[in-house]
Parts: structure tokens; C-alpha cells; sequence
């Protein structure tokens, strides 16, 4: 029985909603929570990142391409990525478009770093493209659901910090996450089993290299350039298929 389009996207709209929802409330708390209130909140976001970050990086164990441990592979991908995007001044580039956002809406506060990092932390992992392809392949939104729960409670903590900018990736997660779980019929032919694909679980792990970029500047350890590693998830795959051709 063919899905309707409602059922493919229940996921994806629900987490559109809870991290609507979740920038609303962040504005309401922002300004009115002790500063010391503020950046517990930021830091919880933080460490808790780390931890995701950590969690998806320990995929690259078992992305394995030919003779080539993933681990390395991860780190061609991500050099190369991190080239290219340096090249193509991508940080630049999404700051850019983050402060065009900004004076169309008239955003204050940390209005670019705030889109940047919460379009990475909600749209970068396992559970999106996983629970996209399960949501528009059988109509199952259960791990997008519970994605949605912890984007909700990430969104308030980030807006409290950073502002309206990350009610903004609620348009990164209509057109990325939808768009998977409307393709999903073709990555299913491509993909048979996504969660053990060696190359989904490179891109997954490359990923957690990501999100803990993230998590390191939410903590204020240092900056990482993150958006110039986006090209990392693109060659990823690409690392891997040559990896596996050579061995």
C-alpha cells in the first residue's frame, strides 16, 4: 500500500515542531535566566553534544574499505573536506547567508553561529538519515520522534544563548530530512541495510568528528571551523568505494 506524503514526513514535521516550539520557549527564558542559569544550560547542550559526537564517531570502527581501517578513511574524508571547504570559504559563505537571514528578520544576538549550529547538530547523524529512510520507507516515525524530543530540548538551550537563529533550522530540516525520507524508495535500493552500510557508517562517523566540533564550541574550548568540513560527508562515500576498489 502506497504511503501518503503526510506519513512519509510525520517524523520530519514533528521535529520542525518540537524545535519550533523549543526556539519559542528559549526566547521567552533568554534575558530573564541568571547569566549563570544561561550558560549551565548552553554547557549541559554542550557536554551532551560530546557525547553524541563520541557516540557516532565510534562508527568509523566498523566502516572498514578494503584493506583500510575507517578510522583513516575518516581522517582522508575529513582533511579532504576540510580542504576543499576552506577553498570554497564555506564558514564564510553560511555566515554570510546566516546574516542575510538576520537582516531580513531583523535577528540580534549570535544570530549566525546559533543557524550554523543547530542546522549541523539537528541535521548531521544517525538518526536523521536512518529515521528519514525507515519514516518515508514504512510510514515509522519512532526514531524520528524520539529525535525531535532531544532537538526540542537542545533548541532551548542553544536560543537562550544564541537567539532566533536556530528557529531557523527548521528549514534545513524540512528540506534535508524531508527530502531523504521522500527519497527513501531509491536509497533503499541503493542502500539495503543503511545501518550496517560501510558507507553510511563512514559519513555516520565522519559526522561524529562534526558534532564534536560542535560540542567543543559550545564549550568554549576553541573554535572550530566547522561548516568547512561539510564537503567530509559528500567524499566520505567516495573515500570508502575507493578504498575498496584498490583492496
Amino acid at each position: 500500500m502506497e504511503l501518503t506524503l503526510l506519513e512519509k514526513l510525520s517524523g520530519t514535521l514533528a521535529n520542525a515542531a518540537t524545535v519550533a516550539l523549543g526556539t519559542g520557549l528559549g526566547l521567552v527564558l533568554r534575558g530573564k535566566l541568571p547569566e549563570r542559569m544561561a550558560r549551565i544550560m548552553v554547557q549541559g547542550v554542550g557536554l551532551t553534544t560530546l557525547f553524541i559526537g563520541l557516540s557516532m564517531a565510534q562508527a568509523l570502527g566498523r566502516a572498514k574499505g578494503g584493506a583500510v581501517d575507517g578510522v583513516v578513511l575518516g581522517l582522508v574524508a575529513l582533511v579532504l573536506g576540510g580542504l576543499l571547504g576552506e577553498w570554497a570559504r564555506l564558514e564564510e559563505g553560511l555566515e554570510g547567508l546566516g546574516e542575510r537571514i538576520k537582516q531580513a528578520v531583523q535577528g540580534g544576538g549570535s544570530f549566525t553561529e546559533g543557524f550554523v549550529a543547530a542546522s549541523l547538530l539537528f541535521c548531521v547523524g544517525p538518526m536523521t538519515l536512518l529515521g528519514a529512510i525507515q519514516n518515508g520507507l514504512v510510514g515509522d516515525p519512532s526514531l524520528l520522534l524520539l529525535k525531535a524530543t532531544l532537538d526540542g530540548l537542545s533548541a532551548i538551550a542553544l536560543t537562550s544563548s544564541f537567539g532566533v537563529g536556530v528557529g531557523f533550522s527548521v528549514l534545513v530540516i524540512l528540506l534535508y530530512q524531508g527530502g531523504v525520507a521522500l527519497l527513501a524508495g531509491t536509497l533503499s535500493q541503493a542502500l539495503p541495510d543503511p545501518a550496517q552500510d560501510p558507507r553510511v557508517l563512514l559519513v555516520t562517523g565522519v559526522g561524529g568528528l562534526m558534532i564534536l566540533g560542535i560540542g567543543i564550541n559550545l564549550l568554549g574550548l576553541t573554535r572550530v571551523r566547522v561548516a568547512s568540513f561539510l564537503p567530509a560527508l559528500l567524499l566520505a562515500p567516495l573515500v570508502w568505494a575507493l578504498a575498496d576498489w584498490l583492496g
